[in-house]
């Protein structure tokens, strides 16, 4: 299968740091790589709505919404999934955080079979943060691998800047040089923290 790559830009700045930084990793892909960019705040979805417990079995919120289907047929075609999103609050931003709450409802909707398509697939991560210890985006780095591990997906890693005003993270020489071969790495099949890695 080619690969096909989805950045979804989770950022509320147009070209922050974040995205800066996730395209000159992206620079770095080989041509015949598709590549697709869905900037969130462009996209607004609904309110998530959780009725997995409403008493309706396989209940689903609809997804005759544009940009929920828009989401979720990106998300099924693509090979490799950048969630872009800059450290908000020492986690992934508002806009973010709605899109992967969106995954629970995409797992029941009928024909999508979205856990296994997703099962294999690999999820990345790119983030720039204001703070210069790599530590204070743990939380980034947790959910993006709990969640590629509850769908049996791999798992690329984060990918991190140092930027706070606009277009900093092009200062941060380190980060340049990380982007450079970022997605070349092979990535493992993610396991939750409590898992043995040797099983």
């Amino acid at each position: 299968m080619t690969r096909r790559f989805l950045f979804v830009l989770g950022s509320a700045r147009l070209d922050g740091n974040t995205e800066l930084l996730a395209r000159r990793a992206a620079e770095q892909l080989p041509p015949d790589v598709e590549q697709e960019w869905i900037r969130l705040a462009d996209h607004p979805l609904p309110d998530f709505l959780d009725i997995r417990h409403d008493g309706i079995v396989g209940a689903v919120q609809p997804t005759e919404n544009d940009t929920v289907r828009q989401l979720l047929d990106a998300t099924l075609a693509a090979t490799d999934i950048v969630i872009a999103s800059p450290v908000y609050w020492y986690s992934l931003s508002g806009l973010t955080k709605r899109y992967l709450d969106y995954w629970s409802d995409w797992l029941r909707v009928p024909g999508a079979d979205f856990r296994a398509t997703m099962a294999g697939r690999t999820l990345w991560g790119v983030s720039a943060l204001a703070d210069d210890q790599p530590v204070v985006a743990d939380p980034v780095t947790g959910t993006l691998n709990n969640s590629a591990a509850y769908l049996k997906m791999r798992f690329g890693g984060v990918l991190l800047g140092n930027g706070s005003a606009p277009g900093d993270v092009l200062k941060d020489t380190e980060a340049l040089i990380r982007a450079k071969t970022f997605f070349t790495q092979e990535a493992p099949p993610a396991r939750f923290p409590f898992e043995d890695p040797a099983a």
